[in-house]
């Protein structure tokens, strides 16, 4: 035998694990590559190109002047960050939260995540997963060994505009995917990309199968401080009996739009957290320290201006209900129907109306929203993100029709966005 055949001989079993089969599909590595001219308006993935609060980034830097702060800190969370934290959640869930046995900083919401995954769901379990999901849900119960179990938000028909409160996720079926092998159902509010804010009637249906199932409930809030006038977020771990059962999730990128220091945190009952940690200090371990010393600095400071006008925590979100409605009236204008969000910096479009005729593209197989995100980039010079890569197999045909776009931008991106919208025919 050759060499050239031993050595291929001995590389074929070096393939990949089963946890990850078939999870090698990358939304966010296939749209950007398309979306790589320059010359594209970029209204697709959730990256903000507004400054953060001055603020935090002169925190930051006199963070990384002081020696001591640029050396590891404390694994399962910098001690002035989960401190900030523990305040902050303590007033909001009107409990006191132990900052060291309730709340653990991790790389990212993803890092809450995983150490959730990892740390409490096991092989054979099953999830409740509310379709249209974070992309990355599926996949991490997957590689915990378990089996996703989805169910999709549904829309009431017959209205003129629809909002994120249009969308319902329907009792019975809910109560239909709950069974003895459930371990968690995954709650995202407000909800990506939808928009969604579930009321406290919508969470207090989702507590009583909890309860009833002795089901853990996972909370993605990441998006809980922008919520748009009218809507109030409420935290499910705050109704009776869900404290005990919910790993609530955040988000400082979200918070104060530094999306790229990527710093998450899990607040729960310390009988959880603890496994988290277990995760935590055999994985990622801890994350960097300069980072977490700014983010808790720029926490206590709104901790001080909480429920005053200029508190981050909600001047972000009117700033930002501007330019959701400035994108709305322009999506109408043009014929195209937005969902109106209540939270979060999503908007999702439904593009039947266009009539757009893809039959010419080569993917058969391919769901429409994809093509036509394909094709509005390479025609319009427009980024958006297909919602099917948001949904199982069964749901596509139910969301094949809606694109997404993220607001959280400049106001010159916006006015570029505009401009291809109002002259879609022409150009």
């Amino acid at each position: 035998m050759s060499l050239y055949l031993q050595q291929s001989t001995r590389m074929s079993r070096h393939t990949n694990t089963k946890r990850i089969e078939g999870l090698n599909k990358n939304l966010w590595e296939i749209l950007p590559s398309i979306a790589l001219d320059q010359s594209v308006v970029n209204l697709g993935r959730g990256k903000p190109d507004i400054p953060p609060p001055s603020y935090i980034k002169e925190a930051l830097a006199k963070a990384a002047s002081v020696d001591i702060l640029n050396q590891s800190t404390r694994g399962f969370g910098h001690p002035l960050l989960v401190k900030a934290l523990s305040q902050v959640y303590g007033k909001i869930c009107g409990r006191q939260i132990n900052p060291f046995k309730e709340i653990m900083v991790t790389v990212g919401a993803y890092g809450s995540l995983f150490s959730t995954m990892q740390g409490l769901v096991d092989e054979g379990d099953e999830v409740i997963i509310v379709e249209p999901f974070f992309d990355c849900y599926l996949p991490m119960v997957k590689m915990a060994g378990a089996k996703p179990v989805l169910i999709p938000l549904r829309v009431k028909c017959g209205k003129k505009t629809l909002t994120g409160a249009d969308w319902f996720l329907d009792p019975n079926e809910l109560a239909s995917k709950f069974s003895s092998k459930t371990k968690a159902i995954i709650l995202n509010t407000p909800n990506n990309p939808i928009g969604k804010v579930f009321t406290r009637e919508e969470l207090q249906m989702i507590a009583d199968l909890c309860i009833k199932h002795d089901t853990l409930c996972i909370s993605d809030e990441v998006y809980e401080w922008l919520v748009y006038k009218g809507h109030q977020h409420i935290k499910i771990a705050t109704l009776p009996g869900m404290w005990a059962r919910t790993i609530t999730i955040g988000s400082g990128g979200k918070t104060f739009t530094i999306t790229g220091w990527k710093l998450g945190w899990s607040i729960g009952p310390e009988h959880l957290i603890k496994q988290l940690h277990i995760v935590m200090q055999n994985s990622m371990y801890t994350s960097p320290t300069p980072l977490q010393e700014a983010l808790a600095q720029g926490l206590l400071h709104n901790f001080e201006l909480m429920d005053r006008p200029e508190c981050y925590f909600t001047s972000l979100a009117e700033e930002l209900e501007t330019k959701r409605d400035r994108l709305a009236a322009i999506l109408q204008e043009v014929g195209m129907t937005p969902i109106i969000p209540e939270g979060g910096y999503f908007m999702l479009v439904d593009v039947t109306s266009l009539n757009q005729d893809l039959s010419h593209m080569a993917d058969d197989d391919e769901a429409y929203d994809w093509k036509f995100v394909r094709w509005m980039i390479k025609e319009k010079k427009l980024a958006a993100i297909p919602v099917t890569a948001f949904v199982g197999d069964d749901s596509k045909k139910q969301f094949e029709k809606y694109i997404c776009f993220c607001f959280i931008k400049q106001d010159g991106t916006l006015d570029a966005a505009e401009h291809i919208l109002k002259n879609w025919n022409q150009i």
